[in-house]
């Protein structure tokens, strides 16, 4: 056991403990909730109470970001709007982002790990989300956007996502995306509440995880290099969650959630990286983490980068529950005009 003294290969840290180098190398997460939905999401994730991770609600609606559950509130553009929102115009959204970037760059400096919450479409989360991932790509953090896209008859709205996705792609390293489309036929029959509850329930699911796998320890994990490798030049990425109960429950798991990724992917065969999150309960065994691993990565390319992680969740006896997110796919939605 490593005592008072310890050295690494350099001097720099020595006369610490190896807890207090531990402490001092654990990565520093933020998670942005953006414009409306994205504060709503932020709301859910807060609720997580996720250990190590620090949550921020930006929004230019003033009333809507007061409703808000989370660490610290950012009303941004307050010259521009005067807290009344932006009116469903992205380039308002970015001009009140840039108007309070400096706020923004204090919240969030020193983070080595952001990760951006929106929905595209409208005014705030649309034009502002760009300018955060910038700030953050600014200051060194890995950087990671999930948002969520307009139905198809949305035309107008639609339009407005893609091309937000687009500027949003150009400043973050990967984005995550979740079409509403993709989302009806997952769970079309749910109420309307429930339906978008389970997309914000889905990101939010997602966010604690990572932020676990890399912060906390379990019999399987990844660590932030790790993560860092899939995701740093990820690109778009597509996400879908299976779950099954059976003889056969890793793989059935493991299909359903390549079968129920909620984006369009045209060939998985593509796709240039994996992060795979199998979680069950004390019943789960070795063996079934690897069929439900190899599952997925037999889909992909050999080249591909993949990083998957193993969690044991009491509340899960006889389930296994596998989430796959798809990096470097390529998505018909981007050629939308």
């Amino acid at each position: 056991m490593f005592g008072r003294g310890f050295r690494g290969s350099t001097g720099a840290i020595s006369g610490m403990s190896l807890d207090e180098v531990a402490v001092i190398a654990a990565p520093r997460i933020s998670v942005v909730g953006v414009g409306g939905a994205g504060c709503n999401i932020a709301s859910q994730i807060k609720q997580k109470r996720i250990v190590g991770v620090k949550v921020y609600a930006l929004n230019s609606d003033a009333q809507h970001l007061a409703s808000t559950d989370a660490d610290e509130k950012i009303l941004i553009g307050y010259g521009l709007t005067g807290g009344l929102g932006c009116g469903g115009y992205p380039e308002k959204g970015a001009k009140a982002a840039e108007e309070s970037a400096d706020e923004i760059e204090m919240k969030i400096g020193g983070s080595s790990l952001v990760f951006i919450a929106a929905g595209l479409g409208g005014g705030t989360g649309t034009g502002a989300s760009p300018v955060v991932a910038g700030i953050a790509r600014k200051i060194g953090a890995l950087t990671i956007s999930v948002v969520t896209l307009p139905f198809k008859v949305e035309n107008s709205r639609l339009t407005k996502a893609v091309e937000g996705l687009k500027r949003l792609l150009e400043a973050c390293d990967s984005v995550i995306v979740i079409d509403n489309d993709k989302l009806r036929r997952a769970a079309g029959n749910l109420p309307l509440r429930r339906a978008f509850a389970a997309a914000n329930e889905l990101i939010a699911a997602f966010i604690k995880s990572t932020s676990e796998a890399i912060s906390l320890p379990s019999p399987l994990n990844m660590d932030f290099a790790d993560l860092k490798a899939v995701m740093s030049g990820g690109g778009v990425c597509a996400i879908g969650v299976g779950e099954a109960v059976g003889e056969d429950r890793a793989v059935e798991a493991a299909e359903k959630a390549l079968n129920t990724q909620l984006l369009e992917v045209g060939d998985f065969g593509k796709a240039e990286g994996a992060l795979i999150h199998v979680e069950g309960g004390d019943d789960m065994t070795l063996e079934e983490v690897n069929r439900a691993a190899e599952t997925i990565i037999n889909r992909i390319s050999p080249k591909a980068r993949v990083s998957w992680d193993a969690r044991v969740n009491d509340k899960m006896r006889d389930r296994i529950r596998v989430t796959a997110v798809l990096a470097g796919v390529e998505s018909p939605i981007l050629s939308r005009r």
